[in-house]
């Protein structure tokens, strides 16, 4: 049986009220892109940019297990204090969900305040890590307050000792507290800008190679984003506003709706403009994505009524228009899973991420 410990990245909601559950959708329903359902235990076939179901019963992966001989990693943990850093200092925070704009309907007016917060910072290096050689990473966000869950890091040591996917340094990021408009886990994860990627490159990544003694990859190429809900679309836009620094993602529940706050005209949609606009509407871009959604995901009209809420639409929508440009895709509706999908991660996460990594190869840096 799932256990919901085992679930490393944290479940976001947009509103801070009691919702009624959401509504289980069907792979077949009236505007789903086509899918192809898999065998019990499946997963996708790795060469394969396609739409697939998997579920409702899963098979955990073998990969979550300590296998004896398997080199392991180690695991290292900082604290970075938001007074000593140049951006996201200060921090906010809000005391009430807020109300709508009587101006615009697609956004809230939320009273805020200043707020002081630590951030954790976890590393794991894998045992194949030659030191001097520049390495290639994946960033997972919302760290873990405590040690990462053992069965992420039997993933991490089984893939790259079966070399099937590069000796990768791990770096889990958290975030800075609360969720969605008004707090800064919303600032830095919602908003369609580059500005938390330009915090990771210019606060986290320099102080991972001083405390942790490593090098880290400059080619974006070997730089992978990873998250769930809010967390997944920061993913996203990280890579999608500083493709020069990222190029993989993959997201699990990708909160790929209208949430960013405060409003930004230029992207009236919030991360609901992916699938809008931006990615049909822009020549593409050289990003791998994993993207997967629960049959019984998100669906929070919440006080805006904007129509832009549904995190099923938005993850079917994505998967259209990714098609559509011609990336490199793969996307799974999984049944019998709610938000964050935790019980499927329990079979398909290897997998993810080996895909995710599928066909990096390491390049001299610059």
């Amino acid at each position: 049986m799932f256990k919901p410990q085992l679930v490393f990245l944290i479940t976001a909601l947009s509103c801070s009220s009691v919702l009624a559950a959401p509504p289980v959708r069907n792979f077949d329903d009236p505007g789903a892109p086509p899918f192809k359902v898999l065998k019990e235990g499946e997963n996708p076939p790795l060469d394969t940019n396609e739409n697939f179901v998997i579920g409702p019963k899963y098979v955990p992966a073998p990969e979550r297990k300590k296998v004896d001989g398997v080199p392991e990693g180690k695991v290292e943990q900082f604290v970075i204090d938001s007074k000593d850093t140049k951006l996201f200092n200060p921090g906010i925070a809000r005391k009430e969900f807020g109300k709508v704009d009587p101006s615009n309907p697609k956004t809230l007016i939320v009273e805020t305040h200043t707020i002081d917060y630590n951030r954790k910072i976890t590393v794991y290096i894998p045992a194949q890590y030659k030191a001097g050689n520049d390495a290639p990473f994946q960033v997972i966000h919302d760290g873990p307050g405590g040690k990462p869950n053992a069965e992420l890091l039997h993933i991490f040591d089984n893939l790259i000792a079966q070399k099937r996917i590069p000796p990768i340094i791990v770096i889990w990021v958290a975030n800075g507290g609360g969720d969605a408009q008004g707090h800064e886990r919303g600032k830095e994860y919602d908003n369609m800008n580059g500005d938390f990627a330009e915090y990771i490159e210019t606060e986290v990544l320099p102080r991972v190679e001083k405390n942790c003694g490593v090098k880290l990859t400059k080619d974006p190429d070997g730089r992978a984003a990873m998250g769930n809900s809010s967390g997944g679309s920061a993913a996203l836009i990280m890579a999608w506003f500083r493709t020069d620094l990222y190029r993989r993602v993959l997201t699990t529940s990708g909160t790929f709706v209208n949430q960013a706050w405060p409003f930004d005209p230029k992207y009236p949609d919030g991360a609901w403009g992916f699938h809008e606009t931006l990615i049909p509407n822009s020549p593409k871009k050289p990003i791998r994505l994993f993207i997967s959604v629960g049959d019984a995901d998100l669906l929070n009209p919440n006080v805006m009524r904007d129509g832009m809420h549904d995190w099923v639409e938005a993850n079917h929508r994505m998967a259209k228009v990714l098609k559509a440009k011609g990336y490199e895709y793969q996307y799974l509706f999984c049944r019998g899973a709610g938000h964050s999908v935790g019980n499927a991660q329990q079979q398909f996460l290897p997998h993810a991420i080996e895909w995710v990594w599928k066909g990096y190869a390491p390049k001299k840096d610059k």
